[in-house]
């Protein structure tokens, strides 16, 4: 994958592949991007051709020392612990980090504030 339209496909694969669980809709992440969300709680967005999940912090800190994210910054000048954004040089991880993401955010385990 490398560029804009991999990102989209890819994510548009994502998108179709969760649409099929209860609970579950596609629509918008932060802002206008495209995200899915499950409970009305987003799990997964694309974000400047990159995916963004929403994970454990301590997941998301792994998957930034494995160099395989970056931690999201939603324009406010500081980093989201709980969000990490996978570039589509890690592409091949997208599908089983966006099913990481459904898990936490749908799976009863992700109780918000």
């Amino acid at each position: 994958m490398a560029g804009h339209g991999d990102a989209r496909g890819a994510f548009d694969s994502i998108e179709e592949r969760f649409r099929r669980a209860p609970r579950v809709t596609a629509g918008t992440g932060f802002g206008s991007n495209p995200g899915v969300r499950v409970g009305g709680k987003i799990f997964a967005m694309l974000s400047n051709n990159a995916l963004v999940v929403k994970l454990p912090a301590a997941r998301v800190d792994e998957l930034v020392e494995q160099l395989v994210a970056e931690r999201f910054d939603a324009g406010k000048g500081r980093p989201m612990r709980e969000w990490a954004t996978v570039s589509t040089e890690h592409g091949a991880q997208w599908d089983d980090l966006a099913a990481e993401a459904f898990e936490f955010v749908g799976g009863g385990t992700a109780q918000r504030r």
